[in-house]
Protein backbone atom coordinates (compact mmCIF):
# COMPACT_ATOMS: atom_id res chain seq x y z
CA UNK A 1 0.00 0.00 0.00
CA UNK A 2 1.45 3.66 -0.89
CA UNK A 3 0.97 6.76 0.14
CA UNK A 4 0.06 9.58 -1.64
CA UNK A 5 3.58 11.42 -2.45
CA UNK A 6 3.98 15.33 -1.98
CA UNK A 7 4.26 15.56 -5.96
CA UNK A 8 1.28 13.29 -6.46
CA UNK A 9 -0.62 14.60 -10.01
CA UNK A 10 -2.31 17.52 -9.75
CA UNK A 11 -4.41 19.53 -12.61
CA UNK A 12 -5.44 22.83 -11.06
CA UNK A 13 -8.68 22.46 -11.35
CA UNK A 14 -9.62 20.09 -14.07
CA UNK A 15 -13.05 19.90 -15.57
CA UNK A 16 -15.14 22.29 -14.84
CA UNK A 17 -18.14 21.65 -13.02
CA UNK A 18 -20.32 22.85 -15.31
CA UNK A 19 -18.82 21.00 -18.19
CA UNK A 20 -18.29 17.86 -15.32
CA UNK A 21 -19.43 14.92 -17.77
CA UNK A 22 -20.87 13.11 -15.00
CA UNK A 23 -23.68 15.42 -14.52
CA UNK A 24 -24.96 14.44 -17.56
CA UNK A 25 -25.74 10.96 -16.46
CA UNK A 26 -29.33 9.57 -15.26
CA UNK A 27 -27.75 8.67 -11.98
CA UNK A 28 -27.67 12.51 -10.70
CA UNK A 29 -30.06 15.09 -9.72
CA UNK A 30 -29.76 18.25 -11.91
CA UNK A 31 -28.44 21.05 -10.23
CA UNK A 32 -29.38 24.97 -10.52
CA UNK A 33 -26.69 26.98 -11.58
CA UNK A 34 -25.53 28.52 -8.84
CA UNK A 35 -25.32 25.58 -6.96
CA UNK A 36 -22.79 24.19 -9.25
CA UNK A 37 -20.75 27.27 -9.38
CA UNK A 38 -20.66 26.97 -5.47
CA UNK A 39 -18.96 23.85 -6.08
CA UNK A 40 -16.69 24.80 -8.18
CA UNK A 41 -15.65 27.40 -5.88
CA UNK A 42 -14.91 25.13 -3.04
CA UNK A 43 -12.91 23.03 -5.06
CA UNK A 44 -8.97 23.67 -5.12
CA UNK A 45 -7.69 20.48 -7.10
CA UNK A 46 -8.63 17.79 -9.37
CA UNK A 47 -6.08 15.08 -8.08
CA UNK A 48 -4.69 11.89 -9.82
CA UNK A 49 -3.92 8.98 -7.24
CA UNK A 50 -2.57 5.59 -8.80
CA UNK A 51 -4.02 2.23 -7.98
CA UNK A 52 -2.96 1.00 -4.73
CA UNK A 53 -2.11 4.62 -3.08
CA UNK A 54 -3.96 5.65 -0.25
CA UNK A 55 -6.48 8.69 -0.75
CA UNK A 56 -7.08 8.82 3.07
CA UNK A 57 -4.88 6.99 5.69
CA UNK A 58 -6.40 6.02 8.98
CA UNK A 59 -5.59 8.37 11.32
CA UNK A 60 -5.14 11.40 9.34
CA UNK A 61 -6.61 14.73 10.53
CA UNK A 62 -6.00 17.24 7.79
CA UNK A 63 -8.41 14.91 5.34
CA UNK A 64 -10.02 16.54 2.20
CA UNK A 65 -13.24 15.87 0.96
CA UNK A 66 -13.33 14.38 -2.08
CA UNK A 67 -15.71 13.24 -5.19
CA UNK A 68 -14.47 10.17 -6.99
CA UNK A 69 -14.31 11.71 -10.81
CA UNK A 70 -13.41 8.36 -12.11
CA UNK A 71 -11.90 4.72 -11.27
CA UNK A 72 -13.00 2.60 -8.24
CA UNK A 73 -10.93 2.77 -4.50
CA UNK A 74 -12.70 1.55 -1.23
CA UNK A 75 -12.75 2.34 2.25
CA UNK A 76 -11.37 -0.03 4.94
CA UNK A 77 -10.11 -0.22 8.46
CA UNK A 78 -7.25 -2.33 9.82
CA UNK A 79 -6.87 -4.19 13.38
CA UNK A 80 -3.42 -3.71 14.85
CA UNK A 81 -2.45 -7.43 14.05
CA UNK A 82 -2.80 -6.11 10.13
CA UNK A 83 -6.08 -7.59 9.43
CA UNK A 84 -8.27 -5.33 7.04
CA UNK A 85 -11.96 -5.09 7.00
CA UNK A 86 -13.26 -3.73 3.43
CA UNK A 87 -16.39 -1.56 4.32
CA UNK A 88 -17.64 -0.72 0.90
CA UNK A 89 -16.37 0.24 -2.40
CA UNK A 90 -16.32 3.73 -4.33
CA UNK A 91 -17.19 4.14 -7.60
CA UNK A 92 -17.58 7.26 -9.75
CA UNK A 93 -19.51 10.05 -8.29
CA UNK A 94 -19.52 8.72 -4.60
CA UNK A 95 -18.71 11.69 -1.51
CA UNK A 96 -15.05 10.32 -0.54
CA UNK A 97 -13.81 11.16 3.31
CA UNK A 98 -16.28 13.19 5.29
CA UNK A 99 -15.50 11.05 8.04
CA UNK A 100 -12.81 12.37 8.06
CA UNK A 101 -13.37 16.34 7.21
CA UNK A 102 -16.15 16.32 10.14
CA UNK A 103 -14.54 14.28 13.08
CA UNK A 104 -10.42 15.01 14.45
CA UNK A 105 -9.02 12.53 12.54
CA UNK A 106 -9.69 9.87 9.86
CA UNK A 107 -11.26 6.53 11.51
CA UNK A 108 -10.71 4.29 8.61
CA UNK A 109 -8.77 4.59 5.25
CA UNK A 110 -9.74 4.68 1.39
CA UNK A 111 -7.53 3.28 -1.03
CA UNK A 112 -7.49 3.28 -5.08
CA UNK A 113 -8.23 -0.01 -6.26
CA UNK A 114 -7.76 1.69 -9.24
CA UNK A 115 -5.69 4.82 -11.06
CA UNK A 116 -8.27 7.24 -9.96
CA UNK A 117 -9.51 11.35 -10.35
CA UNK A 118 -10.73 13.41 -7.34
CA UNK A 119 -12.07 16.82 -7.17
CA UNK A 120 -10.85 17.92 -3.97
CA UNK A 121 -12.29 20.06 -1.36
CA UNK A 122 -10.87 21.40 1.53
CA UNK A 123 -12.54 20.36 5.21
CA UNK A 124 -12.49 23.65 6.52
CA UNK A 125 -15.05 24.98 3.56
CA UNK A 126 -17.74 22.14 4.48
CA UNK A 127 -19.47 25.02 7.12
CA UNK A 128 -19.31 27.59 4.04
CA UNK A 129 -21.55 24.74 2.52
CA UNK A 130 -23.78 24.64 5.69
CA UNK A 131 -24.34 28.12 6.55
CA UNK A 132 -24.60 29.24 2.60
CA UNK A 133 -25.75 26.86 0.38
CA UNK A 134 -28.70 24.96 2.84
CA UNK A 135 -29.71 22.57 -0.37
CA UNK A 136 -26.07 21.51 -0.98
CA UNK A 137 -25.98 20.12 2.95
CA UNK A 138 -28.91 18.25 3.03
CA UNK A 139 -27.51 16.56 -0.13
CA UNK A 140 -24.11 15.42 1.97
CA UNK A 141 -26.47 14.37 4.31
CA UNK A 142 -28.27 12.46 1.99
CA UNK A 143 -25.36 10.80 0.77
CA UNK A 144 -24.08 10.33 4.51
CA UNK A 145 -27.25 7.93 4.72
CA UNK A 146 -26.61 6.58 1.23
CA UNK A 147 -23.16 5.19 2.69
CA UNK A 148 -24.59 4.12 5.64
CA UNK A 149 -27.45 1.81 3.64
CA UNK A 150 -24.46 0.63 1.45
CA UNK A 151 -22.38 -0.36 4.71
CA UNK A 152 -25.94 -2.05 6.21
CA UNK A 153 -26.62 -4.26 3.46
CA UNK A 154 -22.27 -5.68 3.77
CA UNK A 155 -23.05 -6.02 7.35
CA UNK A 156 -26.21 -8.10 7.02
CA UNK A 157 -23.72 -10.28 4.34
CA UNK A 158 -20.92 -10.91 6.48
CA UNK A 159 -23.54 -11.14 9.43
CA UNK A 160 -26.33 -13.56 7.68
CA UNK A 161 -25.94 -14.39 4.51
CA UNK A 162 -23.54 -17.63 3.00
CA UNK A 163 -20.62 -17.71 1.07
CA UNK A 164 -22.61 -17.63 -1.90
CA UNK A 165 -25.33 -15.75 -1.03
CA UNK A 166 -22.61 -13.03 0.24
CA UNK A 167 -20.60 -13.07 -3.47
CA UNK A 168 -23.57 -13.36 -5.32
CA UNK A 169 -24.83 -10.20 -2.84
CA UNK A 170 -21.45 -8.23 -3.88
CA UNK A 171 -21.13 -8.77 -7.46
CA UNK A 172 -25.34 -7.66 -8.03
CA UNK A 173 -24.80 -4.47 -6.00
CA UNK A 174 -21.42 -3.17 -8.28
CA UNK A 175 -23.59 -4.47 -11.51
CA UNK A 176 -25.80 -2.56 -10.20
CA UNK A 177 -24.01 0.38 -9.19
CA UNK A 178 -21.98 0.45 -12.64
CA UNK A 179 -25.07 0.18 -14.84
CA UNK A 180 -26.67 3.66 -13.41
CA UNK A 181 -23.36 5.24 -14.55
CA UNK A 182 -23.44 3.58 -17.97
CA UNK A 183 -20.53 1.39 -17.38
CA UNK A 184 -21.90 -1.99 -18.18
CA UNK A 185 -22.00 -2.90 -21.85
CA UNK A 186 -23.89 -6.20 -22.70
CA UNK A 187 -24.24 -7.00 -19.42
CA UNK A 188 -20.15 -6.91 -18.42
CA UNK A 189 -18.18 -4.33 -17.02
CA UNK A 190 -14.97 -3.22 -15.34
CA UNK A 191 -13.65 -5.81 -12.21
CA UNK A 192 -10.76 -4.58 -10.81
CA UNK A 193 -11.44 -6.32 -7.62
CA UNK A 194 -9.11 -9.49 -6.86
CA UNK A 195 -10.24 -12.48 -5.00
CA UNK A 196 -8.51 -11.01 -1.31
CA UNK A 197 -10.40 -7.82 -1.88
CA UNK A 198 -13.74 -9.80 -1.90
CA UNK A 199 -12.54 -11.91 1.18
CA UNK A 200 -11.73 -9.08 3.00
CA UNK A 201 -14.94 -7.87 2.25
CA UNK A 202 -17.48 -10.53 2.86
CA UNK A 203 -15.32 -12.27 6.23
CA UNK A 204 -14.52 -14.86 4.38
CA UNK A 205 -11.03 -17.09 3.84
CA UNK A 206 -9.47 -16.54 0.66
CA UNK A 207 -9.87 -20.14 0.29
CA UNK A 208 -13.16 -20.25 0.96
CA UNK A 209 -13.44 -17.34 -1.36
CA UNK A 210 -11.73 -19.13 -4.10
CA UNK A 211 -13.62 -21.88 -3.84
CA UNK A 212 -16.92 -20.32 -3.63
CA UNK A 213 -16.13 -18.07 -6.48
CA UNK A 214 -14.98 -20.55 -8.85
CA UNK A 215 -18.32 -22.67 -7.86
CA UNK A 216 -20.47 -19.85 -8.99
CA UNK A 217 -18.63 -19.49 -12.25
CA UNK A 218 -19.37 -23.36 -13.01
CA UNK A 219 -22.83 -22.89 -11.98
CA UNK A 220 -23.31 -20.39 -14.85
CA UNK A 221 -23.88 -17.52 -12.63
CA UNK A 222 -21.13 -15.08 -14.77
CA UNK A 223 -17.80 -15.02 -16.09
CA UNK A 224 -14.65 -13.12 -15.86
CA UNK A 225 -12.27 -12.19 -18.10
CA UNK A 226 -9.68 -9.78 -19.26
CA UNK A 227 -11.10 -7.72 -16.33
CA UNK A 228 -15.00 -7.77 -17.17
CA UNK A 229 -17.41 -9.41 -15.32
CA UNK A 230 -20.40 -10.43 -17.44
CA UNK A 231 -23.57 -11.19 -15.59
CA UNK A 232 -24.81 -14.25 -17.59
CA UNK A 233 -27.86 -14.85 -15.55
CA UNK A 234 -28.97 -11.11 -12.76
CA UNK A 235 -32.09 -12.54 -11.55
CA UNK A 236 -30.60 -15.88 -10.69
CA UNK A 237 -27.78 -13.72 -8.81
CA UNK A 238 -30.38 -11.26 -7.72
CA UNK A 239 -32.20 -14.53 -6.60
CA UNK A 240 -29.44 -16.37 -4.87
CA UNK A 241 -28.42 -13.26 -2.95
CA UNK A 242 -31.88 -12.30 -1.29
CA UNK A 243 -31.30 -8.78 -2.78
CA UNK A 244 -34.06 -7.24 -4.53
CA UNK A 245 -33.71 -4.42 -6.93
CA UNK A 246 -36.04 -0.99 -5.45
CA UNK A 247 -36.47 1.53 -7.44
CA UNK A 248 -33.80 3.76 -8.50
CA UNK A 249 -34.10 7.50 -8.07
CA UNK A 250 -31.00 10.48 -8.81
CA UNK A 251 -28.63 10.81 -6.69
CA UNK A 252 -26.96 13.97 -5.42
CA UNK A 253 -23.46 14.76 -7.14
CA UNK A 254 -21.04 17.02 -4.71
Amino acid sequence: MKTIPDHASITRLGVPCLACPLRLKAAFKDKSDEEVRFIQGMKIDHRSVSAGSEVIHPGQEDAELFTLFSGWAFRYKLLSDGRRQILNFLLPGDLVGLQASLLSAAQHGIEALTDVELCTFPRKRIWDLFVHMPSLSYEIAWLGSREESLIDENLTSVGQRNASERIAALVISLYRRAEALDLVSDSSFQFPLSQQHLADALGLSLVHTSKTWSRLRRAGLFSLAGGRLTLLNPRLTARMALLFERERHPRPLI
